[in-house]
């Protein structure tokens, strides 16, 4: 069973923050063969939301109050290992995610800039579409709001 923890940037431990840069670099820059700047420098204003699973991150979101992302609260950097897919925890994710910025920012509006493909997936957790397609690092996105 996945468990999740909730952690600020300086209590992830060096192996934590390693395991998570390495889990969004073997998605977001390998497999989705995107060069990009992932080490944005706002890693350290999120909140964190880590998975684990037998002692290794295999999930993970990182959550920003309004205003330091978008003007809602906002939830980025969705990532599941690709060995752990067929389990389904992409929901229990954003469901863990959506219940931290609740719990941690008293805040219930949130703003996501989400890969088009997963439209459905998010239209499942309350979000709707509130843009066009647009590209982020040549990569289709819309964003979309979730009240």
């Amino acid at each position: 069973m996945i468990t999740f923890k909730i952690k600020r940037f300086n209590e992830l431990s060096l192996v934590e923050l390693y395991s998570v840069l390495q889990l969004r670099s073997e998605v977001f820059v390998m497999e989705q063969n995107c060069v990009y700047q992932d080490i944005d420098g706002k890693d350290e204003k999120a909140i964190h939301v880590v998975g684990y699973y037998e002692g290794k991150i295999v999930a993970y979101t990182r959550i920003f109050k309004k205003g330091d992302y978008f003007d809602e609260a906002s939830i980025g950097r969705v990532v599941i290992s690709p060995k752990y897919r067929d389990k389904k925890w992409g929901h229990s994710l954003i469901n863990v995610s959506i219940d931290a910025i609740k719990e941690v920012f008293n805040d219930t509006k949130i703003t996501i800039s989400a890969q088009q493909y997963l439209t459905k997936f998010y239209q499942a957790h309350g979000f709707v579409q509130t843009s066009e397609m647009y590209l982020e690092d040549d990569i289709p996105h819309i964003q979309m709001k979730r009240n």
